[in-house]
């Protein structure tokens, strides 16, 4: 299982504290998500050698409008294990939703964002996961927590409809907001999860990363073609 944090200076803590704290909570990666402007400086192979966890080096990709997100997007593509677009307008959402290159909507249904049947199935047909982001469940109060639970209750069940691809967070800007698996487990059940779900949320990060890894390996070729002799799981 994995957890998606921002680090310094996107955050408060540095890759390093948040690989400590991550393999002493059980995590076996952190995927480093720091939005596009205040990207993360570290040696992922270094801390994961002496944390023994994977660090991944990703991107959440934060613009305005959907055209500069386009660029953006293909710029960080290429060299990023995980591409993710900060969610929270119905333009970005859209956008996000209708891009194969997109591994992960953030936190859709923040500020004015939500989602519909109609991006839930784009969504499903373009591999998009959709972010259950328990940043808010964890850390506001009152009629924030409540709005929010009530997002993530709907998220919940057009993903089950239209069998939407998920990941799980709770989005940490400090490695104090990390959480153990069995306590975001906790906070699922409020939504209306059950534990293999929450689970298979955060599995999902680790899986996306194997999956972007081998694609941008010299071994792919396309599609479907690898150098050389491949497992199943490489198709």
């Amino acid at each position: 299982m994995f957890e998606a944090v921002h680090a310094d200076p996107d955050g408060e803590a540095s890759v390093e504290r948040y690989a400590e704290t991550a393999a002493e909570y059980g995590f076996d990666g952190v995927v480093v998500r720091n939005h596009g402007d205040a990207l993360a400086e570290f040696d992922a192979a270094a801390l994961s050698e002496k944390h023994g966890i994977d660090v991944v080096e990703g991107v959440e990709v934060r613009a305005e409008d959907p055209s500069r997100a386009s660029g953006f997007v293909g710029n960080h593509r290429e060299t990023k294990a995980i591409v993710a677009v900060h969610g929270g307008t119905p333009a970005i959402n859209r956008f996000a939703v209708e891009q194969p290159a997109v591994d992960v909507l953030a936190h859709p249904m923040v500020g004015d964002g939500d989602v519909n049947h109609v991006l839930a199935k784009a969504a499903a047909e373009n591999g998009v996961r959709l972010e259950f982001s328990f940043r808010r469940v964890l850390r506001a109060d009152g009629g924030q927590r409540v709005r929010a639970i009530r997002g993530l209750r709907k998220l919940r069940e057009l993903v089950e409809t239209f069998d939407v691809p998920y990941v799980v967070s709770a989005d940490p800007r400090s490695d104090l907001h990390l959480r153990a698996p069995r306590e975001l487990v906790a906070v699922g059940e409020v939504v209306g999860f059950d534990a293999e779900q929450v689970e298979t949320g955060l599995t999902e990060w680790g899986r996306l990363v194997e999956r972007n890894r081998r694609l941008q390996s010299d071994a792919f070729v396309e599609p479907g073609v690898y150098r050389g002799p491949v497992d199943d799981a490489d198709r």
